[in-house]
């Protein structure tokens, strides 16, 4: 099942004569409600369907920047857990790297053939600056075809476009995937450049009494007084990740949402964040260890895993062309259930293509 909501901001203006409120022309009040909207588009599966897509959307969502799962009735991690958020990898961020190295053979062949290999500029602006990005095995520029090598003529007009005619310079923020024991040489294939190796920053914490939303997995759209729906449950997860209050105070003035109903207080819920730059190999990894947190009866009956693209990324997913506008999302969320039934929620911008 799969449903699409636009949503939009609001804006309340206050106007007067004099006195407290400033008079608003009609112009001001037009340009306020132009707020950029959204699009959430939710759908609903079961890990064990032969036609879910559920990896096939974690594979090809490639510039992640910070990912966090929530698990209610929940106070210390697994050990299984704990050892995957510890095991993310580094990333790196290489300063003035010339764009024609990420063509070069040697190149190709230590880390493009060897793994997933994945880099983006860094500090660039996509709709000031140009903008690059190396997506694993799906590229414009194929390093992959066995027609790419050094003698083809293909290879020598794009080296010759890169070293001679456009010699672009960038700082890339660069990860790399791969199997078996070998380990990174990153560091000192680019050593003669200044590249520095960065760990993920990792925030853990345990939210005491969450008020928290009350789900049925085959209800997607929520049913009155019995669940709520997938988009309550996508605003909800984003006050809890800005550390919103969620209790409605008249006195409050920084916020009045609350939690949706029908919901139920839990005594704690474990929050566990990364950023950096993330593969999304690793988020595979996350995400079938939050399905096996059911192998052993809970308390609660769903986990929350969601992810977050960079901003500035040129695509959201596969090659999809991604718009920064005034937002630059591109993010999802997974529901995991005890069933494992699952429900994905994707979000990005109105100037990009509707998620896969």
């Amino acid at each position: 099942m799969r449903s699409s909501v636009a949503t939009g901001s609001q804006n309340t203006v206050l106007t007067g004569r004099g006195g407290v409120f400033p008079q608003v022309t009609m112009s001001t009040l037009r340009r306020l409600r132009e707020a950029p909207r959204h699009l959430l588009v939710c759908e609903k599966s079961n890990f064990g369907h032969v036609k879910s897509r559920h990896r096939q959307h974690v594979e090809t969502h490639y510039h992640n920047y910070r990912v966090s799962f929530l698990i209610p009735e929940c106070g210390i991690l697994s050990k299984e857990l704990k050892n995957l958020v510890m095991e993310i990898g580094p990333y790196y961020l290489v300063k003035n790297l010339p764009l024609h190295e990420l063509i070069a053979h040697e190149f190709i062949n230590n880390f493009v053939k060897k793994g997933s290999c994945y880099a983006l500029t860094y500090n660039t602006n996509i709709d000031q600056d140009n903008t690059v990005a190396l997506l694993p095995n799906v590229v414009t520029l194929d390093l992959m075809d066995s027609s790419f090598s050094p003698e083809s003529k293909k290879y020598k007009r794009a080296s010759w476009a890169l070293n001679e005619k456009k010699p672009l310079k960038f700082n890339f923020l660069l990860a790399w995937h791969h199997e078996g024991a070998e380990e990174s040489t990153v560091m000192s294939y680019f050593s003669k450049y200044q590249i520095q190796e960065h760990q993920p920053k990792i925030a853990l914490s345990t939210i005491r009494d969450l008020q928290c939303p009350l789900l049925q997995s085959g209800e997607l759209e929520g049913k009155p007084e019995e669940s709520c729906s997938a988009p309550e449950l996508f605003d909800w997860l984003g006050a809890v990740f800005s550390n919103v209050e969620l209790n409605n105070q008249s006195f409050s003035f920084v916020s009045t949402y609350c939690c949706p109903q029908p919901s139920i207080l839990v005594e704690k819920a474990y929050l566990c964040t990364i950023t950096g730059f993330i593969v999304s190999e690793k988020i595979c990894l996350l995400l079938e260890q939050l399905c096996h947190y059911f192998d052993d009866p809970k308390l609660t009956p769903w986990v929350t895993l969601s992810v977050q693209g960079f901003a500035d990324s040129p695509v959201s997913w596969r090659e999809n062309e991604h718009g920064f506008r005034k937002g630059g999302e591109h993010l999802y969320n997974f529901v995991v259930f005890s069933n494992q039934d699952y429900w994905l929620q994707m979000a990005v911008g109105a100037n990009d293509d509707c998620p896969p």
